[in-house]
């Protein structure tokens, strides 16, 4: 019922835009419209109805569609110029408030203290399909982030606004199975970014056997768009590796017998909402909807990759002072040059401990430039309250888990009793909560470690 009112609501949005744009047209001659796309956004922040307004977005966003890369960066540059803060209304609006301090010229010094591209994207997303439209807006600019500093108060208002757009209230939660229309299971394929989907056979083992569930949340405003899913396992017992669980040879678990609920792989599908945070509340949703359906599922841990560790072992090696590693750990990790050590008995047995104990460093004590710890995915579960619970020794052989973590995957724990209190110690303090097994293994004296890039 909420996706046919949704359809319902957007083919009326389109119908008034489309009338709008025809009455458009019969009060302005063609000669004094004009096609360029700032103009048509000044005249919609200028004010009209809102059925012409409604038009008018419509027409900047088929406008916007069609520009090329050069003239799409021409227009973000024209958002952070001419769009931003107007200083002769701020001004005023600080003095009426310095003169005669109320909630009037409270409220006044606040419109006012708004750039003027906040408005422009609300009028903007009254169009049929508006919020999608900005999303895409918003992943073009993050590409020209890479190399232009200054379009990022225009990415701070996106974010600003899509913070509450998408916030946990508008969200809902959808299991996906079998029976998901196909064209959001395509999408599932497509997006999944941890652990490729090899087709439709891959994706009906991931969901659709008893002992596998995935689960996603969606935005009325993007019907058919998941914006994050996660995919879990019911198992026996932690998982140490990826490929048992994705293996179309494995045991089937009864759900009634597994213990376990691992999260083994969660994908943001949106790269237009970068940075807007909802995993956490993904997770801690799928953990009470496995826990009303399954009561003897006690554990909920993740089998996550290591993306950012090969990297920093690499620099680790080169660096004669390292604090992570001496001699005689570098010399036992230049096997990791050979080209498949990993398949060598003797090669993997002589890294396997070095390697282990550089990982428990890693994951303990390095920190990037903002004192955080370095891996990327470790921020986002110790940010959510879970525990570093195990690394694990070659779980995921694939080429890219080689180059990017020498096969190192890890479990993190999210344990109910204690998600808020490690939650805080991490909030609060950076603290890494973790295992007394992966503890043990870092030999040196805890010491100040230097911040590295990442």
């Amino acid at each position: 019922m909420v996706a046919v009112n949704t359809l319902f609501f957007s083919d009326m949005l389109q119908s008034i835009a489309d009338r709008s744009r025809a009455l458009i047209s019969r009060r302005e001659p063609a000669r004094e419209r004009s096609d360029s796309l700032v103009e048509l956004c000044e005249a919609l922040l200028s004010g009209r109805g809102e059925a012409s307004g409604v038009a008018l977005a419509n027409e900047i966003l088929a406008d916007y569609a069609e520009l090329t890369i050069g003239p799409r960066i021409a227009f973000f540059e024209t958002l952070a110029r001419t769009f931003g803060y107007e200083p002769a209304r701020i001004d005023a609006a600080v003095a009426a408030w310095q003169q005669s301090p109320s909630a009037t010229a409270a409220a006044e010094l606040h419109h006012v203290s708004e750039p003027r591209r906040l408005e422009l994207f609300r009028r903007l997303n009254l169009a049929p399909g508006g919020t999608a439209a900005l999303v895409r807006m918003r992943a073009q600019l993050l590409d020209a982030l890479d190399h232009r500093d200054d379009l990022a108060v225009v990415d701070n208002d996106f974010t600003h606004l899509f913070s509450s757009w998408f916030n946990r209230g508008f969200l809902v939660l959808r299991r996906i199975d079998w029976s998901t229309p196909a064209s959001i299971l395509e999408k599932i394929i497509r997006y999944e970014a941890v652990h490729e989907i090899r087709g439709w056979d891959d994706l009906r083992r991931r969901i659709d056997l008893p002992d596998r569930r995935c689960y996603a949340f969606f935005h009325p405003a993007l019907v058919d768009e998941p914006l994050i899913f996660v995919e879990v396992a019911l198992t026996r017992e932690i998982p140490g590796a990826i490929a048992p669980i994705l293996s179309d040879r494995r045991e089937v678990v009864e759900p009634g017998r597994a213990t376990t609920a691992a999260f083994y792989s969660i994908t943001n599908c949106q790269r237009g909402l970068a940075g807007v945070t909802f995993g956490h509340f993904l997770i801690k949703q799928v953990v009470e909807e496995v826990r009303r359906e399954l009561s003897r599922i006690s554990t909920f841990v993740t089998l996550s990759p290591a993306p950012n560790f090969a990297a920093w072992l690499k620099r680790e090696r080169a660096n004669e002072a390292s604090l992570a590693l001496d001699a005689d750990d570098r010399e036992a990790l230049v096997a990791l040059d050979r080209p498949d050590w990993w398949r060598d008995p003797v090669l993997s047995a002589t890294v396997r401990e070095p390697l282990l104990q550089a990982a428990a460093w890693y994951y303990l004590r390095a920190r990037n430039a903002r004192g955080q710890p370095a891996d990327a995915v470790a921020r986002f579960h110790l940010g959510n309250g879970a525990r570093l619970e195990r690394l694990d020794w070659l779980g995921d052989t694939c080429d890219r888990a080689l180059q990017q973590s020498y096969g190192l995957m890890v479990n993190y724990l999210y344990d109910l009793d204690y998600i808020e209190q490690n939650h805080e110690a991490y909030a609060q303090h950076q603290a890494v909560v973790a295992a007394g097994a992966v503890s043990r293994l870092v030999r040196s004296p805890a010491r100040e470690v230097m911040p590295i890039s990442g």
